[in-house]
């Protein structure tokens, strides 16, 4: 049976099961020992005689392909598909799969936990305590403002639900593909992404990285942007210019950020000099249950796949479409 590369890191740390899934089905595997982000170079070391990878947020580029003869099969542990070239994969024959609805919850819980600290200044009231200030900042209540959400897709619709929780927000919403269905649920307004960027107090993002969505926010959005208005990003880095919030940020033309992905990860970079950045570190589907799912799902499509059974979460045709329109960020 051809080996597996288990290249995501963690992967079983908190719960052992998709390694037992594994040895049970006779898989040899080999995990990621250096316990971070694989970088390309590093990746086309490791895959020479793989053929499959269980793969996390590492570059899979055309290059990585080429150095993989025996590669069948990428199981992708999340949604985000940017870093894996699809239209490459395909020309390969490669089968491609992923965990799209695994993450979701904690990926949503987790921003609309960052909207609560921004509001309430409670990274800010924290980071005062720790240094023997005791200062009581004033702050605003989710239901009281106008939130914008880009990108209304399995997180940005669960990130609508559970703004209801705290009363009814004014909401403004943008998406390529409109889901006119959850008009039903909220009272939506479907917007223009400058009316989001000129009228929203908070603004979330969730959409995929392609060549269209790179600095999706940059210095002309910020410059939109209300001074008392914060920006979230839990989708991906290289969504927002780093360069160009950091400005922002430091000229105080918006009030604050919380950026959970960066461009290049892990992070090291001026954002943490700031005060009004809440920095969290690509912790989004970091729950014990979300996580678990991810990888017990991208396990067992990898071991469907090497029992010749069919997958049952291949990326859709939409994707290689994507990417084939708007190109992979691993090819820029």
């Amino acid at each position: 049976m051809p080996i597996a590369l288990i290249t995501t890191y963690p992967f079983g740390d908190r719960n052992g099961f998709p390694l037992e899934m594994l040895e049970a089905n006779g898989v040899d595997y080999r995990l990621n020992l250096l316990n971070r982000k694989l970088t390309e170079d590093e990746l086309i070391g490791m895959v020479t005689n793989v053929g499959v990878i269980i793969a996390g947020t590492e570059p899979i580029t055309a290059k990585v392909m080429e150095s993989a003869p025996n590669l069948k099969h990428i199981s992708r542990v999340g949604v985000g598909l940017d870093n894996v070239d699809l239209v490459a994969a395909e020309k390969r024959g490669i089968k491609v799969s992923y965990t799209p609805d695994a993450p979701a919850p904690a990926v949503a819980e987790l921003t609309i936990g960052l909207m609560l600290s921004l509001l309430r200044n409670i990274h800010v009231a924290n980071s005062a305590m720790h240094q023997g200030k005791w200062n009581r900042y004033f702050g605003r209540r989710i239901a009281e403002v106008t939130i914008g959400v880009i990108g209304v897709g399995r997180i940005g619709a669960r990130v609508l639900r559970r703004t209801q929780g705290f009363g009814t927000p004014r909401l403004l919403v943008n998406d390529v593909l409109p889901t006119l269905e959850l008009n039903r649920e909220f009272k939506l307004e479907w917007v223009s992404k400058d009316i989001i960027f000129r009228q929203a107090d908070m603004i979330s993002l969730h959409v995929p990285l392609t060549l269209k969505t790179k600095d999706l926010v940059g210095v002309k959005e910020l410059g939109m942007m209300k001074p008392d208005a914060f920006l979230i990003n839990t989708s991906r880095g290289g969504v927002v210019d780093e360069k160009a919030l950091y400005h922002a940020l430091k000229e105080n033309k918006i009030a604050g950020a919380a950026i959970d992905v960066f461009e290049k990860e892990p992070y090291q970079g001026p954002l943490a000099e700031l005060g009004n950045c809440l920095l969290t570190s690509h912790m989004g589907s970091m729950s014990l249950d979300c996580r678990t799912r991810m990888e017990i799902e991208a396990t067992e499509e990898a071991i469907r796949f090497l029992l010749g059974k069919p997958l049952l979460s291949p990326v859709p045709k939409e994707e290689y479409d994507l990417q084939r329109e708007f190109g992979s960020s691993s090819e820029s």
